[in-house]
C-alpha cells in the first residue's frame, strides 16, 4: 500500500461585514478626495467658485482625462472653451483682472 501526504488545508481569508465596510468607506473617502482636489486651486488655496468657474475647470478635466494629454496647450484650451458655447462677439477691450479676494471682475 503506497501511503500519500494527506493535503495541507490552506485557511481561506475570511472576509468579515467590518472588513468590508471599513473598505467600503475608504473608496468612498478616496472619491471624496478625488473629487475635491479636482476642484480645488492650487494658486489659490480654496475658495468660491462662480457657476462658469466650476463649468470650465469640470470641461478641462474631462477633456485632460478623455486625450490622456495632463498640459493641453493653449490652442486646445480655446477648443475647450469654445466647445462651451463662448464665442468672439465684441471687440477687443480692456481686461479687469480679478485678483484674489477681489470678486469685482466679471467672467
Amino acid at each position: 500500500m503506497a501511503q500519500t501526504k494527506p493535503a495541507l488545508a490552506v485557511p481561506e481569508k475570511e472576509s468579515t461585514p467590518s472588513d468590508v465596510s471599513l473598505e467600503t468607506r475608504r473608496e468612498i473617502m478616496d472619491r471624496r478626495r478625488q473629487d475635491r482636489r479636482r476642484q480645488i486651486d492650487p494658486t489659490t488655496c480654496e475658495r468660491d467658485y462662480s457657476d462658469g468657474e466650476i463649468e470650465f475647470m469640470r470641461a478641462m478635466d474631462d477633456y485632460k482625462r478623455k486625450s490622456g494629454r495632463p498640459f493641453p496647450t493653449w490652442s486646445e484650451v480655446l477648443e475647450v472653451v469654445m466647445s462651451l458655447g463662448y464665442r468672439k462677439v465684441a471687440d477687443p477691450s480692456i481686461m479687469e483682472w480679478r485678483t484674489f479676494g477681489d470678486h469685482t471682475g466679471s467672467l
